[in-house]
């Protein structure tokens, strides 16, 4: 599928790369399908959730272990279910951010990351029920880590 993306221009994306929403994203329920798009020289921690179906429509996300190594997200036992996985381990968190400049005053909400089993390339953004996360955490905090998960 050639896709209109908001920062990479027309990508082609395989079918099977699509990421399905059951209830959209939080504020866009109505959008059901992403692709998930890395940005160059990333290294694979700084992503796009582009919207399928809109191609103005793109959040930026990151891979939230490449820069908080001990994040450690628990899902409830309904949405383990939903994602089709037994435990919370067996998913991939990705953060949206809010890019700000300068880029340190961006924030990522480790408090409703977006899971996606990917296996079955279906996914949900969640609330976690950790108080010790927060919607708006400042980049600035982390400092440059090195090492993260892929996933």
């Amino acid at each position: 599928m050639l896709l209109k993306t908001k920062y990479f221009g027309a990508v082609d994306c395989p079918d099977e790369e699509r990421v399905h929403f059951a209830a959209g994203l939080f504020g866009f329920e109505e959008e059901k399908d992403f692709y998930l798009l890395p940005f160059e020289g990333s290294g694979g921690s700084l992503l796009c959730f582009q919207s399928a179906a809109t191609p103005a429509l793109a959040f930026v996300a990151v891979n939230p272990f490449s820069f908080k190594p001990d994040y450690a997200p628990q899902l409830a036992a309904a949405e383990l279910e939903e994602l089709g996985v037994e435990r919370s381990e067996d998913l991939c968190f990705y953060t949206l951010c809010v890019v700000r400049s300068p880029v340190a005053d961006s924030t990522v909400n480790l408090r409703c990351p977006v899971v996606v089993n990917d296996h079955t390339r279906q996914a949900m953004q969640v609330i976690l029920e950790d108080g010790s996360y927060h919607m708006h955490h400042l980049l600035s905090e982390f400092g440059r880590k090195e090492e993260g998960a892929s996933c």
